[in-house]
């Protein structure tokens, strides 16, 4: 007799998204190991544990290729008013900010994932704009230990502020007693993150290296600084194998970055909108991904050309750009603002079909983070990251065009357990190893903790201006050089 599986899930609809996008119905999957051992239909092998509940909807588990850290404890601050968010940011991350910060800030975020579904993110180590806290390892060695306590995948970006430097962090922002740090020592630190967090497969703290984004004005004060920083971070890349990542592209920023020699089929580019000709082509060239980022401030001041990108045969995926300052990490949500943004800009419901929204944040996003051969679908040899959702509800009813009912209804408190690696992390939305209330506690302190450091605690109500009026008179969104 062959010997059991650990794990059988039987299934009302299981969505492959496998080579031949299969979607099955009455089936089930069979988990040994962290890997899936079988997917079939009728009467399934024998396993040691059995989940069986009617109505489950299996599917890869999603993955967030772009979000920030810390961004998650900032959230809606400055009601609206884009340049005074970006400067909490900069007054919290390379102020305030201690380890214990990035570890309630990643313990919330990671949560919030968990609950929605999403298990692989790529997190920036900051951001708001370029505020990367990379001057200690204190803050990267805090995230990646929230990684291994809630048994995600996260990838964390890590690399150098923007010109000019040097940095300067610590608790008092304008304080003479600063600590100035270079770009060679945050490369540094950089480099001894990735040695000893990069493994994303084994332990799932992967580690990407991330640069700001230049434009030709930038060229035109700075290129040889530029130039020469673009060369360390390609050679650290090269040495160490990571993904690299940029947040923040717009018209040209694209085709600057080839001829920095930044891009690679390891290269995946967040927000990327309005993009020129000579950007498509560096693209094509490259082998490098696209990340759309569809409910970012971005996609309101510029369009990502998904369609025109996945016909000229580049790769793109979906990120949250989560959590600030007006969305969080539901990719349920994002999959529905992507489709319906590009379709109101084409005036044509046929763009962006449902089952290429998926795409975008499973097996699409699985090739962006070179992770296709391991995650992504549900196929055999895979790891197991699966993710079943509750199809009992009205709004998932009734039981047909699985798709439709995933991409337009599904949201992210439909998901009903979660697996990564094979290990059974939420069931029937309990999540058994995490207490919920404590990392609210902590989260809602170490918020308040910062803000009153920063002298910022008004900045987190909302004003008059929200009610009554067309739009805000006072505030507004900076729409050049944001990359939120």
């Amino acid at each position: 007799m062959t010997e059991a599986y650990d794990l059988i899930i039987h299934c009302a609809t299981i969505l492959t998204v496998d080579e031949g996008r299969r979607v099955i119905d009455a089936g089930w999957i069979a988990v040994d190991g962290n890997k899936i051992a079988a997917i079939g239909q009728g009467e399934p092998p024998r396993a040691k544990r059995v989940i069986d509940r009617p109505g489950l909807i299996a599917l890869p588990g999603l993955i967030d290729a772009h979000s920030h850290a810390g961004h998650g404890l900032v959230r809606a601050a400055g009601d609206g008013d884009g340049d005074l968010w970006f400067t909490i940011c900069e007054e919290v991350y390379a102020g305030v900010a201690t380890p214990d910060f990035w570890r309630a800030e990643a313990r919330l975020a990671q949560m919030e994932r968990l609950l929605g579904g999403v298990t692989t993110a790529v997190s920036l180590l900051g951001g708001g704009a370029d505020v990367m806290r990379t001057d200690t390892p204190e803050a990267g060695d805090a995230h990646s230990a929230v990684t291994l306590e809630t048994g995600l995948r996260t990838y964390m970006a890590v690399g150098p502020g923007r010109l000019p430097f040097p940095k300067l962090f610590g608790p008092k922002l304008f304080g003479a007693d600063r600590k100035p740090v270079s770009f060679e020592q945050q490369m540094e630190v950089c480099a001894d993150l990735i040695a000893r967090h990069d493994d994303i497969l084994g332990q799932r703290t992967g580690v990407a290296l991330i640069l700001p984004v230049y434009v030709a004005a930038h060229m035109a004060d700075h290129g040889p600084e530029i130039r020469r920083m673009s060369t360390a971070m390609r050679a650290l890349q090269e040495q160490t194998g990571t993904l690299f990542t940029q947040d923040g592209h717009r018209a040209g920023s694209i085709a600057l970055a080839q001829e920095l020699g930044l891009l690679s089929p390891r290269a995946a580019l967040g927000h990327s909108v309005d993009l020129t000709p000579a950007d498509f082509d560096a693209l094509r060239e490259t082998g490098a991904s696209i990340i759309h980022n569809p409910s970012a401030i971005m996609s309101i001041i510029g369009r990502c050309p998904v369609p025109e990108l996945l016909e000229a045969g580049v790769t793109v995926c979906l990120g949250s750009d989560a959590g600030a300052p007006d969305r969080g990490f539901d990719m349920f949500r994002h999959m529905s603002q992507a489709m319906h943004y590009h379709r109101r800009h084409f005036q044509d419901p046929a763009v962006l079909p449902d089952g290429k929204a998926l795409e975008l944040c499973t097996i699409d996003a699985a090739r962006a983070l070179g992770l296709a051969d391991q995650i992504g679908s549900l196929e055999v040899g895979k790891r197991a990251d699966i993710i079943l959702l509750d199809g009992h509800k009205p709004h998932l009813w009734p039981p047909v065009m699985p798709l439709n009912r995933i991409t337009h209804f599904a949201n992210a408190a439909d998901v009903d357990t979660v697996l990564v690696d094979g290990r059974v992390l939420m069931e029937n939305r309990k999540v058994p190893h995490l207490d919920l209330g404590d990392i609210l506690a902590e989260a809602a302190a170490e918020a308040d903790r910062v803000f009153t450091a920063c002298g910022r605690m008004d900045s987190r109500h909302e004003s008059s201006q929200s009610w009554r009026n067309a739009r805000r008179v006072a505030g507004a969104y900076r729409a050049a050089g944001s990359d939120d």
